[in-house]
């Protein structure tokens, strides 16, 4: 064998092992009895320590150093630029680092869903001082001298960089402003009202998991505080919740999910437990769900075919037309929620996050004023108070578990979703006839072609280049979202 079919022997095994992580932390979310957090911790440490070990070990060094690049096909030179960026990264956190943050952020997810449940920022603040600190230490060894936020954010989305992202914002703040304030003043489309038998919705949901394209036999959809997507290949896991008096949360909840992980199903085979075998960033991953969601779950012409599932599920409640149906699922209020905000308002939230978090990691705010900065912020941007924890600083899983970095990646992938929106169209020309008839297959397969086949064989930027035939900007996102509100409140 060569040195490259050594490296892979092995980089398969530690791939294998990440996917038991994984699976870890999907069990802790969904079925884990609540009494065992304090075991469960020392198994992710555990798991994380030989991980860690495994992809700091010397060989690795030995195998990149023989190995000539020039000489491999184009699967083997992005296998080799994955593999050397991880070694060369993790290389420089100790293992006692990794396993601590590994315990510390287990612990601490446990603590902030019961700080949540019990609306107590004050018990959720030892253990996410815990984690700031642990972050900032890591941010510390992986940025070598350079800015501690954006080693953190290169784990999310590679080659980015906190600078840019600004610059991202600076052009989606103002027109998404403008546009919610004149919202604000316009009438609104009718509320949708209303008890929906959660079992119901868990049944509908399924439904649409598989309208959309998800695997079921590879797949499965459970319950969770906060809903996520976990795994690769041919084990790909969704989560969603409901609520009785609000399905939207639930189904649209479960359709962005399904946008994740049909990317993850959607990957070459080829792929499968090596570097390639998964998203390449998360940012082309929310570009994923949230076209899943918005640009396709979420337009007049697929409204109109759910409105009709909807009735026949739920009977009549209360909304007359397909019109009316459209109005209610984009229907603009002031919330509190990230996950349940509107197109118009979801990246003024990723904001007051994207801040907060560098302030964090920089020193410029301590964990114990976390929640006036949030509430205060919040009160800035969107014109009230915070009325609970559970809609302000506790409402996000993300920091509990340490993801320092991600929430810019959710903005970053709406903007890829405008991007590859404008593509999908000029290339499935019936495209609203196929979804009002309730058919995904032609638009999800284009994504699958287009984007998610390749998993992490091009760099992020590569991938959605390469889908729409131009750099991606902000333009076709900020476009479409007025074009859509501005029709449905008549402005």
């Amino acid at each position: 064998m060569s040195a490259y079919d050594d490296l892979m022997a092995y980089q398969r095994q530690t791939e294998a092992l990440g996917q038991v992580a994984g699976r870890l932390g999907w069990d802790q979310e969904t079925m884990m009895p609540r009494g065992a957090v304090g075991q469960r911790a020392e198994e992710s440490g555990a798991m994380q320590a030989v991980l860690h070990a495994r992809r700091t070990d010397a060989r690795l060094g030995d195998w990149l150093s023989d190995i000539d690049d020039a000489g491999l096909d184009a699967v083997g030179r992005a296998n080799m630029r994955h593999i050397r960026r991880s070694f060369e990264r993790i290389s420089r956190v100790p293992v006692e680092l990794a396993t601590e943050l590994a315990m510390v952020t287990s612990r601490a997810q446990g603590q902030w869903a019961e700080a949540r449940a019990n609306e107590d920022v004050a018990a959720f603040v030892p253990v996410l001082e815990q984690v700031v600190a642990l972050k900032r230490e890591e941010g510390a060894a992986l940025a070598n001298g350079g800015d501690l936020y954006d080693a953190l954010l290169d784990d999310y989305e590679p080659g980015a960089v906190a600078g840019d992202l600004d610059a991202m914002f600076a052009a989606l703040r103002p027109r998404l402003v403008d546009l919610r304030n004149a919202i604000l003043d316009a009438d609104a489309p009718k509320a949708l009202s209303g008890n929906f038998d959660e079992s119901k919705q868990m049944k509908l949901t399924r439904e649409l998991a598989k309208v959309f394209g998800y695997d079921m036999s590879r797949g499965r959809v459970d319950k969770a505080v906060h809903p996520f997507s976990s795994g690769s290949g041919e084990d790909v896991r969704i989560t969603t919740r409901t609520s009785a008096d609000d399905p939207f949360n639930c189904l649209y909840s479960t359709i962005h999910e399904v946008g994740h992980a049909c990317y993850e199903q959607g990957i070459d085979k080829a792929h499968l437990l090596t570097p390639l075998g998964q998203g390449v960033s998360m940012g082309v991953h929310e570009s994923q769900s949230r076209i899943y969601e918005n640009q396709l779950g979420r337009s007049r012409a697929f409204t109109g075919w759910l409105y009709g599932r909807m009735r026949d599920v739920f009977g009549d409640f209360g909304i007359d037309s397909e019109d009316a149906f459209y109005g209610a699922v984009n229907r603009l209020q002031q919330g509190y929620i990230r996950t349940e905000s509107d197109e118009v308002q979801y990246n003024l939230h990723v904001m007051l996050r994207f801040d907060l978090e560098r302030a964090l990691i920089s020193g410029d705010l301590a964990v114990a004023d976390l929640e006036s900065a949030w509430n205060d912020r919040f009160k800035a941007d969107f014109g009230f108070e915070v009325d609970k924890p559970s809609n302000g600083c506790l409402q996000d899983v993300h920091w509990s578990v340490g993801l320092f970095g991600y929430f810019a990646t959710y903005s970053l992938g709406n903007v890829y979703a405008g991007c590859l929106h404008g593509a999908l169209r000029d290339a499935v020309p019936d495209l609203d006839g196929q979804l009002a008839d309730g058919d995904l297959k032609p638009a999800t397969a284009w994504l699958r072609e287009n984007v998610q086949q390749y998993g992490g064989l091009y760099t992020p930027h590569e991938v959605i280049s390469r889908a729409i035939g131009t750099q991606p900007t902000e333009g076709p996102l900020l476009d479409y979202v007025e074009d859509k509100f501005r029709g449905i409140y008549k402005l």
